[in-house]
């Protein structure tokens, strides 16, 4: 955690009073001021360094009937439990503004439970942005469990490891993979998986309540290769056997068909589910509509959150 100067931290609880007055109690800017006993510019400063600073979370609270209708059309068309789509930012196609938020909602909803639950949560920028958006809770009662490797080939942690981040938000015990994502062969796979702390989690990853997971793809700039798990040939490799896209780093065609590939032979995730039990999927973007399709075609996911311009896409084809 940074540490702040005493003026720092004076700074944010002023920005966060403002914020509450502002985003919460309906006062409007000169009223803040009054209040806060400062000028107008310096309490819209203050309104805005609460936003900047993640003090203070905005979330839409009105459906959009064109986001419902594609939802209930991706619904009916792939046999979702459930879907919800938010608007695209025209100015931001690739933002994960309005998605993670929605994610947070559902997350916020399991962890609401007073009946001790296991949530199971995968990696990426999606999940990193969606626990970013979850309010500080005391959740001690459930468990939360890691899909997928947390640390990369030479030891270094995964940046996008969201499972310690929910865990210090809500206070509850989580289980991360401390593995490789992919190691060197099946057999070493077997023999980590084997051990007890390992084998643990796996068996808490069989029985999670909810799964909360990114969609990857696997184009020439599939997050697996881009993060050096694995190399351009195993890339290459998986795309001539028909691969398209991964959830928790398993790779699948188009059709959503787990493949069978050397470099599936070696991943360390926890196995999915077919089909998929209660497991909510987070993506979006023009790259990825090949994958999130064969990820709902095959059942790996029960739940989509995307946005609107993705949804239309999937619909397309």
């Amino acid at each position: 955690m940074v540490k702040r100067t005493r003026k720092e931290a004076a700074r944010l609880d002023e920005a966060a009073r403002a914020g509450w007055l502002y985003y919460c109690a309906g006062n409007t800017q000169d009223e803040i001021a009054t209040k806060l006993g400062v000028s107008r510019p310096t309490a819209q400063r203050l309104v805005s360094a609460a936003i900047s600073e993640g003090l203070v979370k905005v979330r839409l609270d009105h459906p959009i009937a064109r986001c419902m209708e594609l939802a209930a059309s991706l619904c009916k068309e792939y046999g979702l439990a459930n879907c919800d789509v938010v608007p695209t930012d025209p100015a931001a196609p690739d933002a994960m503004f309005g998605m993670t938020q929605t994610a947070a909602t559902y997350l916020e909803r399991v962890l609401q439970s007073p009946d001790p639950k296991i949530i199971a949560v995968g990696t990426g920028r999606a999940m990193r942005g969606m626990v970013d958006e979850v309010q500080r809770v005391d959740a001690r009662h459930h468990k939360i469990v890691s899909l997928v490797g947390t640390i990369a080939h030479d030891g270094a942690a995964s940046f996008y490891d969201a499972v310690t981040d929910l865990a210090d938000r809500t206070r509850a015990p989580h289980y991360p993979l401390p593995i490789p994502v992919i190691v060197e062969s099946a057999n070493v796979r077997a023999q980590m998986q084997q051990q007890p702390p390992m084998d643990n989690i796996m068996h808490l990853a069989a029985k999670a309540d909810v799964r909360f997971v990114g969609v990857g793809d696997l184009g020439a700039d599939a997050p697996l290769y881009i993060d050096g798990f694995i190399s351009k040939d195993e890339l290459r490799s998986l795309q001539k056997n028909g691969g398209i896209g991964e959830v928790v780093s398993w790779s699948f065609d188009e059709n959503g068909v787990i493949l069978d590939h050397d470099v599936n032979h070696r991943v360390t995730s926890a196995p999915i589910h077919i089909p998929a039990q209660n497991t909510i999927a987070v993506a979006k973007g023009a790259k990825k509509v090949a994958a999130i399709r064969g990820a709902m075609r095959g059942k790996l996911i029960t739940t989509l959150i995307t946005d609107e311009a993705t949804a239309e896409a999937l619909l397309c084809a």
